[in-house]
C-alpha cells in the first residue's frame, strides 16, 4: 500500500486519510504513508538514508515521494525484491550490516526499510548502535500514528528513536 499510495503524487497520503477519516464518521486514520513522513519529521531529520527491498524504480518513487514532503534521501540500497511475499520472508538480521553500504555522511536518520510488509523491527536498535543514528522503519513508523491516534503513549521497547522517547509531531489524521 506504501508504494502504491506514493504513486499517486505529492500529498497522496493526505487526500487519502481525509477520504478514509470521512468514511469512517471522522475517527482518525493512519497510512504508513503519512506516518513515515510524519516519523521523519518528528525525529527533527531533513536528510536519510533509506533500505528497501523494492526494484530500483520503485525505491526512486518513494524517494521522490519524500523529497515532495521536504525529506532528502542523500543514499538508498534497493534490494531488488520483486516478489512480493518474498519481501515478508526477508531476514530482518541483515538489515544492521546492510547499512555499511551506506553514505551516511550526511543522513540525519536512517529508515531501515521504507516498507511494512519487511521484517525490520528486530534490527532496528542494533542498526542505531552500529551507526550511530536515529533508526525507524515504515512499521515503527505505523505503530507510532496508530498508537498516537489511539492516544496511547509511543514508546516500545527495541522500537528505536521514533519509538523510545516522546518526541514531537502532528497528530494523525
Amino acid at each position: 500500500m506504501l508504494v502504491t499510495v506514493m504513486a499517486a503524487g505529492r500529498g497522496a497520503h493526505l487526500r487519502a486519510e481525509k477520504r478514509l477519516s470521512e468514511a469512517a464518521g471522522g475517527r482518525p486514520v493512519v497510512t504508513s504513508v503519512g506516518a513515515l513522513v510524519d516519523g521523519v519529521h518528528s525525529l527533527g531529520a531533513q536528510r536519510v538514508a533509506l533500505i528497501a527491498p523494492y526494484l530500483p524504480a520503485l525505491t526512486t518513487l518513494v524517494i521522490d515521494y519524500l523529497a515532495g514532503h521536504e525529506i532528502e534521501v542523500v543514499d538508498s540500497l534497493s534490494l531488488g525484491v520483486a516478489d512480493n511475499c518474498a519481501v515478508g520472508r526477508l531476514d530482518a538480521s541483515h538489515l544492521p550490516r546492510l547499512t555499511d553500504q551506506l553514505d551516511l555522511r550526511r543522513a540525519d536518520a536512517i529508515v531501515l526499510s521504507a516498507c511494512v510488509q519487511m521484517p525490520s523491527l528486530a534490527a532496528i536498535d542494533a542498526a542505531q548502535e552500529r551507526t550511530g543514528l536515529p533508526v525507524l522503519s515504515a512499521a515503527t513508523a505505523t505503530a507510532r500514528g496508530v498508537l498516537g491516534a489511539l492516544g496511547l503513549p509511543a514508546e516500545i521497547p527495541g522500537g528505536g528513536a521514533l519509538l523510545a522517547e516522546r518526541v514531537s509531531g502532528r497528530a494523525a489524521g
